[in-house]
């Protein structure tokens, strides 16, 4: 059980991990989650969408308390669009991703590929501005590859009515790669007017305590390959249970049982429920052996899986 405090936990997105079956799971076994995001939602060719994205966002396909579904908008037509969508499904609330770091979406000016371009980001604060059935917030980088980016942007942004900010402590370019820029987020963090949320690699309840006693004012923080890789991380940090070893290693056993379960169900065939929980170990507890996480990525059939499995959990 969480206690009470001041700060917020939220779960960032990561496409291809978390999706609805996983949230739902995760939620299940852990908790003490604030809010959930869901990968982002972006307009296709002819102004149509993903039937995954539809999927993922689908009021009832999911039981996590607080969803806020994340958007990926190239301009202000897109936004239009992007909000209606969720308007009529009952959202209430969207998050917009100005902090991808990945080729194919930096090249279409979307994500981080966004940030060098001010003019691009005021159109799209122009727009929230008109769009009143929904509340954003937004999640970015530092900037592409200057960290001076954002605080370039900071004067629009500060002027256009948000939720909040979430600040990943990396530019684009560096992707997930190299160390954060708490220095960087610091001088971020004394000018901006809205609530902020610190991401970018807290994966030990140290981290956690040394990012909020710094930025002490922050609204939280956002944390995802943490989360994937350590899922008790939330309630080490919260000190609520003295878990023992054997508690830990039984809900870990039945999470992974239930994950697998789950996606059993909805997939086809055994290639995809095999490619789809190889996934998961990308970031699934690191610390196990590396031989044994060597066998359980380098199975071909579900049956090969579950052996590794066994001596992994």
């Amino acid at each position: 059980m969480k206690q009470a405090g001041t700060y917020e936990i939220h779960f960032a997105p990561l496409q291809g991990f978390t999706d609805w079956i996983y949230r739902n799971t995760y939620d299940r076994f852990f908790g003490d989650i604030d809010a959930w995001y869901t990968p982002f939602v972006r307009v296709e060719k002819g102004n149509k969408f993903r039937n995954r994205d539809l999927r993922d966002i689908d009021p009832a396909n999911n039981t996590v308390s607080h969803l806020i579904p994340q958007i990926l908008p190239a301009n202000a037509e897109e936004l239009h669009l992007l909000s209606s969508l969720l308007s009529e499904k009952g959202y209430q609330q969207a998050d917009i991703n100005l902090g991808c770091p990945f080729p194919l979406i930096v090249g279409q000016k979307k994500g981080a590929g966004m940030l060098p371009y001010p003019e691009r980001i005021e159109a799209l604060t122009t727009t929230i501005r008109k769009i009143t059935e929904i509340q954003f917030s937004i999640k970015m980088r530092l900037g592409w590859e200057d960290p001076e980016e954002c605080l370039k942007l900071l004067p629009v942004l500060n002027d256009c009515p948000l939720k909040h900010i979430t600040l990943h402590a990396r530019v684009g370019k560096q992707q997930y790669k190299g160390d954060v820029n708490p220095d960087a987020f610091g001088r971020f963090y004394q000018d901006c007017k809205h609530p902020l949320i610190y991401n970018g690699d807290l994966k030990t309840v140290e981290d956690i305590q040394q990012t909020l006693t710094r930025f002490d004012g922050l609204k939280g923080v956002m944390i995802g390959r943490g989360l994937l890789s350590s899922p008790f991380l939330i309630k080490d940090f919260y000190e609520t249970d003295n878990l023992s070893p054997e508690y830990r290693n039984s809900q870990l056993k039945a999470f992974h049982k239930a994950l697998f379960d789950a996606y059993a169900a909805h997939l086809q065939d055994e290639r995809q429920l095999l490619t789809k929980m190889q996934t998961l170990w990308e970031y699934f507890l690191p610390e196990k052996d590396h031989k044994i996480l060597k066998k359980i990525k380098k199975a071909t059939r579900i049956s090969q899986y579950n052996d590794a499995i066994t001596l992994a959990l």
